[in-house]
């Protein structure tokens, strides 16, 4: 079945999109990435807004439309602007894949009237983002919220939901605590007559209009297959086959020329709506600071700080030189922009490796440090490669990975799975290896004795590191254990903020060359890394100032060296700069900087003609053909692209790609053909931001290098784990190269049981098909990731591709209801100076017998919240919560999580009349309710409201297990008005 579906997806790969809203832009017409980044925008500038609030700081949203880059400025996390970006592209972008990757699964689309499907696709989504979140697995989040997003928006394009006159997202849609959707015409129903000509406006029946009844519309892509209930609706489009059947046209509202394309702008309004209303749940499950974390936002923005220690005896130098590193930058950059955003640790000896420890408290992290003993030992390897590759799944993307040891890798199997996790999350990875230099001590693990080993670590053996560093563009660097305090400066340097590489060359034999490479006036704080030794290089500056390798002060930059390492602090000047090396051994070299400009780019599929799709590829591109990247500039609006180019890694040839601009700041660059070897990303442009009379040209390249591959391996997962049950994968091996018996190697970061084919035999352009079988033990914690690596090798090892899913690991849902609140008592004392008053209010909030409250937050209000747990009738708990707040704060929402992730909302108002928007049932109009409080002149405390609160909790939660009601006049506040209100106020 793989193979068949392959066949048909490289057709549409050729056709016009066919599914949901477009995923680029056309004209006026919105598309399911706009639409996604607007309201992950919107959200996210109502979250900062409520934080500013309770930090008493002022907020005010920057003119003109909402950026990443301005929003992260707002938001005080100035350094968040590219990992926000970053977010926002890894979630629209996964959004946009399932126009490929479920081209046929009309639940996906809400297509053939699948709402019950398509619904529950939604509601079992949000419940895995939010386990996700919970586990501080936000990648993993981000790519389920990609896909339900995209399902929820179709929602809006596929149905007649707008056509029924509404203009509110159906927050049924996102409730698993609420059954009914509406009246949905059964499939003997017919609901469409045929279109007279090319008007299709008045094709839905008029009693499927007047009974509010829900349809969507069929589609097909084959002549023959392509059938339709009768008079049935059809999606619509050219290559719909089944719009060419009575009844002939279609209801998709995709774009402005769509069949119903004047329905378009109303539909694309009410699915920003809608996501913002799904975002808004998810953040009420998070918490305000993990759904920002979520969204790349920090309230520092820099990078990861990311430790891989070997912990065995002879490492305790080792150990101490990280203590004192750490130490340091806990203690210098603490409350500044270059404050680590997270902190991870992994250990590793033999044959032990892992946990990943993460936490974002520094002080948690210098106490993990301060715990790590060197002790220990067994064979001389170590598992080293096990616990990179924990540290590249568990980092964020883009992170710098430091890893220390003495010793070979026990584990080199692993070299490629390593690879491929270096490719795809484009982390950077730098070892400090002090074996090769030095004895290594061991303590016996029989007698206890310490005694010493005159082993070094081989060539051979420190050569894997070598190949490994230069794959993610770090450095393997090679120094005594006492001159490793030393070589820990570039530690320091890497974890700064808005990090950038400008320029990187790897030089596999020795042999003279020139690099040059251009800096512009947004670089600061300029640094270039050479690894290598018997070396020398002349450094010549914009001005034509030079300095040679044996001046260790010059007037251009300062050279620091450590084994074979050196450091060249640069004079920032803007221009072209040169550097000529001469050696007669490999070396590498690296040009960093700090600056706002960066860039983000993935290798896609795309689909041709006026709707295009595309999918990112999660494994290396094919060779022997062109290649397709999406591109988008970073950190700052007045850039423009000009040059996107596929640089040699290890020679001077390269690959300029023809750019067109698909809105938003992105960009499809297109290749004719890939280098043959190992090559980077090289991004040049021009920003007009500048002090000079003329644009200020700037440069800008990938760490990782990468390389396309013959073998293509297509696999995908269409559903979570669940603990304990045999999880099924299904992986298609094609190759365009030589034929054979394939090495097939199936690897997880979790060590979870599974079963795949050993070797796969392929026929040259012909797919063979494999399984791999994955168990997630059973007590394996909901929202627990797991990343799946399905590598295929051509025989003689000359060629290897492939596939990284990102699973997730999601317990059965037992607990759909929402708390409940109950308002017992509003207290006010409001003079006409609001400051020299307060009021007061009183709440029970219950959950029933689901798996109670975890936490009450306030949402709005700046007063003081205080609650208590009593146990109520039943034996069930019933939160107390208390709040007070100046008049001045006249309103207040509390937000209430249990442990399913299912959220409660609870507004109040002391204004003197209170108007809101009810959501209302789907065959019903939209109702306005008021509500007056009578401000009271006898003040209350606090205590004597919570009091009363307890008083009354053994009748809520009697009341509660009766019915789990929401009183109107006590729960006020819905999801669905809060997402309205950010949709039209900001």
């Amino acid at each position: 079945m793989m193979s068949s579906l392959l066949a048909v997806v490289s057709l549409l790969l050729l056709q016009p999109g066919v599914q949901g809203f477009l995923a680029f832009l056309s004209g006026s017409s919105m598309n399911h990435m706009e639409i996604t980044k607007e309201a992950i925008l919107q959200t996210t500038a109502q979250v900062c807004k409520q934080l500013a609030s309770v930090e008493g700081r002022d907020f005010t949203l920057p003119p003109g439309p909402l950026t990443a880059e301005s929003l992260a400025l707002t938001c005080s996390s100035s350094g968040s602007a590219k990992s926000f970006q970053s977010a926002i592209s890894d979630v629209t972008r996964r959004n946009a894949g399932v126009d490929v990757r479920h081209v046929f699964n009309e639940e996906y689309h809400f297509d053939r009237e699948r709402f019950v499907e398509g619904r529950k696709l939604i509601t079992d989504g949000m419940s895995s983002v939010k386990d996700s979140i919970k586990q501080g697995n936000f990648e993993a989040a981000r790519q389920k919220l990609g896909d339900i997003l995209h399902t929820l928006q179709d929602f809006y394009s596929h149905s007649n939901w707008i056509e029924l006159g509404n203009r509110f997202p159906h927050s049924n849609l996102i409730r698993s605590d609420v059954s009914d959707i509406g009246p949905v015409a059964d499939k003997d129903t017919p609901t469409c007559r045929s279109c007279v000509g090319k008007d299709c406006q008045n094709n839905i029946l008029e009693n499927i209009i007047r009974d509010k009844k829900l349809t969507s519309g069929y589609f097909g892509l084959g002549p023959l297959s392509s059938t339709k209930p009768k008079g049935k609706c059809s999606h619509g489009g050219s290559l719909d086959q089944t719009s060419r059947q009575e009844p002939t046209g279609g209801i998709n509202k995709d774009s402005l020329e769509s069949s119903h394309g004047n329905w378009h702008t109303a539909a694309a309004e009410v699915a920003v709506a809608a996501t913002s209303q799904l975002l808004e749940d998810i953040r009420g499950a998070a918490g305000d600071r993990d759904f920002l974390r979520m969204m790349g936002i920090s309230k520092n923005g820099s990078r990861a700080l990311c430790f891989v220690i070997d912990t065995t005896g002879s490492m305790s130098d080792d150990i101490a030189a990280v203590r004192e590193t750490t130490s340091f930058i806990i203690d210098s950059k603490r409350g500044t922009p270059d404050e680590p955003s997270v902190y991870i640790l992994v250990p590793f000896n033999d044959p032990d490796f892992g946990p990943l420890m993460r936490t974002t408290d520094p002080n948690v992290f210098k106490a993990q440090i301060n715990a790590l003993n060197a002790d220990g030992g067994g064979d001389f390897p170590e598992m080293s490669l096990s616990g990179l590759q924990l540290a590249l799944t568990g980092a964020p993307p883009s992170s710098e990975i430091f890893l220390f040891t003495d010793a070979p890798a026990k584990d080199s199997n692993l070299m490629g799975t390593v690879i491929a996790l270096i490719e795809r999350t484009k982390s950077v990875v730098t070892f400090f290896l002090t074996g090769s230099l030095g004895l290594r001590r061991r303590r016996g693990s029989d007698q206890g004795q310490g005694q010493v080993q005159h082993s070094r670590m081989a060539v051979s053996d420190s050569q894997l590191y070598r190949e490994l560093a230069q794959s993610s563009g770090g450095q393997a660097i090679q120094v005594t254990k006492t001159e490793l305090p030393k070589a820990t400066s570039i530690i320091v340097e890497s974890s700064s903020s808005s990090l950038v590489t400008i320029l990187q060359a790897v030089r596999s034999t020795g042999r003279a060359d020139n690099f040059s490479f251009t800096v512009d006036e947004s670089v600061r704080n300029l640094t270039a890394y050479v690894t290598g030794s018997s070396l020398s290089f002349t450094l010549t500056s914009p001005s034509g100032v030079s300095q040679s390798s044996g001046e260790v002060n010059g007037s251009l930059a300062t050279i620091q060296t450590v084994g074979n390492f050196l450091t060249l602090g640069l004079d920032s000047q803007a221009g072209l700069w040169e550097i000529r090396v001469s050696s007669t051994v490999p070396y590498s070299l690296k040009v960093v900087g700090q600056s706002a400009i960066d860039f983000l780019f993935d290798f896609v599929e795309v689909s041709q003609g006026p709707h295009p799709a595309f999918a990112v590829l999660e494994s290396r591109p094919q060779a022997g053909g062109n290649a397709t990247l999406l591109v988008s500039v970073t950190g700052s609006e007045s850039v423009s692209l000009t040059e996107v180019a596929l640089v040699e890694a290890s020679g001077s040839g390269e690959v300029n790609g023809t750019l067109e601009s698909v809105g938003g700041g992105d960009f499809l660059v297109t290749m004719d053909r890939i280098p043959a070897g190992e090559f980077v990303v090289r991004l040049r442009g021009e920003n007009s931001a500048t002090t000079r009379a003329l644009p200020d040209s700037f440069q800008r390249q990938s760490s990782t290098r990468l390389r396309a591959s013959t073998v293509m391996v297509m696999a995908e997962a269409e559903s979570d784990l669940e603990p304990g049950t045999p999880f099924s994968v299904l992986f298609t091996v094609t190759t365009n190269g030589t034929g054979g018996s394939f090495t097939i190697r199936a690897t997880n970061d979790r060590g979870f049981p599974s079963s795949s084919p050993t070797d796969l035999t392929l026929v040259t352009g012909v797919s063979a098909n494999g399984t791999v079988i994955l168990t997630a033990p059973a007590n394996t914690a909901s929202g627990t990731d797991v990343t799946l690596t399905i590598e295929a090798e051509s025989p003689g090892a000359t060629d290897t591709n492939y596939a990284v899913l990102r699973l997730t690991v999601v317990s059965p849902v037992t607990d759909v209801s929402r708390p409940v609140c109950d308002v017992v008592s509003v207290t006010a004392n409001c003079s006409d100076d609001c400051s020299l008053s307060v009021w007061e209010l009183s709440a029970n909030l219950t959950d029933g017998n689901g798996t109670g409250i975890e936490h009450v937050t306030l949402r709005q209000g700046n007063g003081t919240l205080n609650t208590t747990t009593v146990k109520g009738a039943g034996n069930w708990t019933v939160t107390l919560a208390a709040y007070s707040a100046s008049c001045c704060s006249p309103e207040v929402e509390l937000v209430a999580v249990d442990g399913a992730g299912n959220v409660g909302t609870c507004f109040r108002s002391i204004r003197v009349t209170v108007d809101t928007t009810v959501q209302p049932p789907v065959t019903k109009a939209t109702t306005k309710n008021s509500i007056t409080v009578t401000t009271a002149k006898v003040a209350t405390t606090a205590a004597t409201t919570a009091a009363t609160a307890a008083a009354t909790a053994t009748a809520a939660a009697a009341a509660a297990s009766s019915s789990h009601p929401l009183s109107l006049s006590s729960y006020l506040c819905s999801i669905m008005l809060v997402s309205v209100t950010l949709v039209l106020s900001l």
